[in-house]
């Protein structure tokens, strides 16, 4: 089996953009939260908010999608991204063994307060930061080291030398010319959700370019934004402490 590399994320994390980047390399089959789409829309819904007559596919399970990926993976190597709380109830260390693990974290102040303007009935058990460390812990458990982390916002403050500190991390070559691209690609094309519409701003983007940090004043979020902030910020502590620095 070819290299598996997962970046295991958390909903509204800048994710999708890294995702967008990795597909420009042309070395990597690259797949858009494959066990999300059986967790939301498979055969047997896992979210919590699910309701009779919401769209299920028949056949689509969380154990149909780690096949396909495994069939993927005899044939050439594959990216993924996904989040942890999707599949909590599926690792265990020969499951786990499979993957190349990397963690794309960002500030639950701006995950949450993203989350509850697209979803303002979001369920708290949809925001993903506990199974993130969990999973995060897990990892160095079994393997003696962290997995490497990159905080959205270090990578957004500084794609180049971050890109390249995640390729090295997870020992593929860094090609820098995949940090941009032509405006006008269609997400939707990869996204099961809701046409895309999670991801509509990537079709005017050209590229991984520096931003400046950006803060979110909680004092001035919904209530119930900061009562959730204060379950998953600890979580979030966590990883960001374990970082990758350039």
């Amino acid at each position: 089996m070819h290299k598996i590399i997962a970046l295991w994320a958390v909903p509204r994390s800048t994710s999708t953009a890294f995702e967008w980047m990795m597909r420009q390399r042309g070395d990597l089959e690259c797949l858009h939260e494959p066990f999300g789409e059986a967790w939301y829309q498979g055969e047997e819904p896992l979210w919590q908010r699910f309701n009779e007559g919401d769209v299920t596919t028949p056949g689509l399970t969380l154990e149909s999608v780690w096949q396909d990926i495994q069939n993927r993976a005899a044939q050439g190597p594959v990216f993924l991204k996904d989040f942890p709380h999707y599949i909590n109830h599926m690792w265990n260390p020969e499951f786990l063994g499979h993957f190349t693990h990397a963690f794309l974290i960002r500030d639950p102040a701006k995950t949450i307060t993203s989350m509850h303007d697209k979803w303002p009935d979001f369920h708290e058990g949809e925001v993903g930061f506990p199974e993130q460390r969990a999973l995060f812990d897990l990892l160095w458990a079994l393997n003696d080291s962290p997995p490497p982390v990159i905080d959205s916002d270090d990578l957004l403050e500084n794609p180049e030398d971050m890109v390249e500190a995640f390729c090295n991390a997870v020992e593929i070559p860094f090609l820098r010319e995949a940090l941009s691209w032509e405006p006008g690609g269609d997400p939707s094309e990869h996204s099961w959700w809701d046409g895309g519409s999670f991801h509509a701003n990537l079709s005017k983007s050209t590229g991984l370019t520096p931003q400046k940090r950006r803060y979110v004043a909680l004092e001035e979020c919904a209530p119930r934004v900061q009562q959730v902030h204060r379950r998953m910020r600890p979580h979030y502590d966590r990883l960001y402490a374990h970082r990758v620095k350039v």
